[in-house]
C-alpha cells in the first residue's frame, strides 16, 4: 500500500526537524517547506496527501497557504497550528479548509492522532476529486447549477451514493446548497417514492426538539394531551435530512446515535422501541472536529454520520459557474413575477464575478430578484447594482506606486514603507507586541529584532 505523503510548512527549523522525525518514524513519508510560498512549490513538487502548516510564516501565512491549497487541490488534507491563538484566528483558518487546528505547544501524540483522521478524510474525499466526472443525467440535479470541476465531481459523487443507504455528512457555509445536495441523493435513490423530511435542528427549541424527532406518547409530559409522531417515524421509508447538526444538545447527540446504530427509535415518555428504515442525511456549516475536540460534539457520533461525507465548495471558489447562475436567476424571477427584463450587461456580470459572496449561492439568487424586481424591464446595467458590490469591483490588492520623474531609493522606500506598517500595527495593538506580531503576521521575535535594528521610538509592552 502506498506510504502516506505529509508536507510540514514551518520558518522554524527545529520544529520542522522535531515532527518530520516524529513523523518518519511513524511510517510516513516527510517533506519541508521554509515558508509559504516553499510550501505550495513543495505541494506541486511532491503531491502530499497531507499538509501540516503554521500561522505564522514569511511570504505567505498559514490562511494564504491552506486557501490556495483548498482553491487547486481541494482533496489534501490541511493541519494548521500556531502559538498566537484567538478565536477568530482559529475560524478563518477553519474557514478556508483547515481540517483541524492545534494550538502550540501541543503533543505529538495529539499531532497524530488528528493525521491519522486526516488521512482516512483524504482517503474518502479524494475519490470525489480522483477521476474525471461522467454525469450520467444531468437534469436530474434540477435546481443544482454548476460546471466548474468542483461541482461536476460533486455531481458524480451524490450519482454513485445515491442508491445506498449509508449515512452523508454533508459540509459547507451557509448558503451552499446543502439541502439541495441532499433533495437530490433521495430523487436519485431506491427511496424516492417515498418522504423526504427536512428538519433545521437549530430552528427548535432544544426543549422541543426531541418531541419533534422522536415524538412523544400522551401524558409523557405537560400539554402532551394525545400521542405523536415524529419526523425520523414521517420519514420511515425515505430520508431524513437533519441540518445544522453541529447544533444539537449532547443528549439528543446520544439518542440519534442509537438511531443510527440499529434503526430504533424511543418516543418520549414510551417505554419501548420503534424499528424504522431511513437514510439519514446530516448537514452542518461548522467544523466538527473541532467541536469535537472542545467536547461539544460526540465523537462517535462524528464518525457514524460522516461515513460519506460531502464538501461543498463555496461560491468564490467556483467563479465559472456565476454566469451560469445569474442566467438561471434571471431567466426563474423574470418568469414568475411576469417581469419584462431582458438581460444583463456584461460588465454586471464581471463585476458579480469578482464579489467574494459571503452568503454564497442564496446570496446571489436575492440580489438577482432583487434586481429583477426593481428593475421591471429592459436590461439590468451598472446603476442597477447595490454600492455594496460595485465596491468590489477594484481588488484590495489593486493599489498603484507612482514612480517620481525623478526616480527614488527603492531599499529607502521599502524600509519607510515597513517602518509605517509596523508603527501602524504596535499603536493598533496598544504597543503590545505580541498582538502587533500577529498583525504583522511575524513572530514576536523578528518583531522585536525589526525594533531594535530600526531603533523605532515606541511605547511597547508584551
Amino acid at each position: 500500500m502506498e506510504r502516506a505523503r505529509i508536507l510540514i510548512a514551518d520558518d522554524d527549523r527545529k520544529t520542522r526537524d522535531v515532527i518530520s522525525i516524529f513523523l518518519r518514524h511513524k511510517g510516513y513519508d516527510v517533506f519541508q517547506a521554509f515558508d509559504g510560498e516553499d510550501a505550495l512549490e513543495k505541494v506541486e513538487q511532491h503531491d502530499p496527501h497531507l499538509v501540516i502548516t503554521d500561522f505564522m510564516m514569511p511570504r505567505a501565512n498559514g490562511h494564504e497557504v491552506i486557501r490556495r491549497i483548498k482553491a487547486a487541490r481541494p482533496e489534501i488534507v490541511t493541519i494548521a497550528y500556531s502559538a498566537f491563538a484567538n478565536f477568530e484566528m482559529t475560524a478563518d483558518l477553519l474557514k478556508a479548509g483547515a481540517f483541524f487546528y492545534l494550538e502550540k505547544p501541543f503533543e505529538l501524540e495529539v499531532l497524530e492522532a488528528q493525521i491519522e483522521r486526516g488521512l482516512e478524510h483524504y482517503a474518502m474525499q479524494s475519490r470525489a476529486f480522483s477521476s474525471a466526472p461522467r454525469i450520467k443525467n444531468r437534469s436530474l440535479f434540477q435546481n443544482m447549477i454548476g460546471e466548474s470541476q468542483r461541482m461536476l465531481a460533486v455531481f458524480e459523487l451524490i450519482e454513485k451514493i445515491a442508491n445506498s443507504d449509508s449515512t452523508v455528512l454533508i459540509q459547507g457555509e451557509s448558503g451552499t446548497g446543502k439541502e439541495l445536495v441532499a433533495k437530490a441523493i433521495h430523487d436519485l435513490s431506491r427511496r424516492r417514492a417515498n418522504p423526504f423530511v427536512a428538519v433545521n435542528t437549530a430552528a427548535i427549541p432544544d426543549e422541543l426538539l426531541e418531541s419533534e424527532l422522536f415524538g412523544h406518547v400522551r401524558g409523557a409530559f405537560t400539554g402532551a394531551v394525545a400521542n405523536r409522531v415524529g419526523r425520523f417515524e414521517l420519514a420511515d421509508g425515505g430520508t431524513i435530512f437533519l441540518d445544522e447538526i453541529g447544533e444539537m444538545q449532547m443528549r439528543l447527540q446520544a439518542k440519534l446515535l442509537r438511531v443510527l446504530q440499529n434503526r430504533m427509535l424511543e418516543p418520549v415518555g414510551a417505554s419501548s422501541s420503534r424499528k424504522v428504515d431511513l437514510r439519514i442525511i446530516a448537514a452542518t456549516n461548522q467544523n466538527l472536529e473541532r467541536l469535537v475536540a472542545s467536547r461539544d460534539f460526540r465523537e462517535d457520533l462524528y464518525y457514524r454520520l460522516s461515513v460519506i461525507p460531502i464538501i461543498l465548495p463555496p461560491l468564490r471558489d467556483r467563479r465559472e459557474d456565476i454566469p451560469l447562475l445569474i442566467e438561471s436567476f434571471l431567466d426563474r424571477f423574470s418568469r414568475s413575477g411576469n417581469h419584462k427584463v431582458k438581460g444583463i450587461e456584461k460588465g454586471v456580470v464581471e463585476l458579480l464575478c469578482c464579489y467574494d459572496w459571503p452568503g454564497n449561492v442564496r446570496e446571489l439568487e436575492n440580489l438577482i430578484e432583487y434586481l429583477v424586481v426593481l428593475k421591471g424591464s429592459g436590461t439590468i446595467t451598472m446603476r442597477d447594482v447595490p454600492d455594496k458590490y460595485r465596491k468590489g469591483k477594484k481588488p484590495a490588492d489593486s493599489a498603484t506606486v507612482t514612480l517620481p520623474e525623478g526616480g527614488l531609493c527603492l531599499n529607502s522606500a521599502v524600509a519607510q514603507f515597513e517602518d509605517r506598517l509596523i508603527s501602524q500595527a504596535l499603536e493598533m495593538s496598544g504597543g503590545n507586541k505580541k498582538e502587533a506580531a500577529q498583525l504583522l503576521n511575524l513572530k514576536r521575535t523578528t518583531l522585536i529584532e525589526k525594533l531594535k535594528k530600526k531603533n523605532l521610538a515606541m511605547a511597547t509592552s508584551d
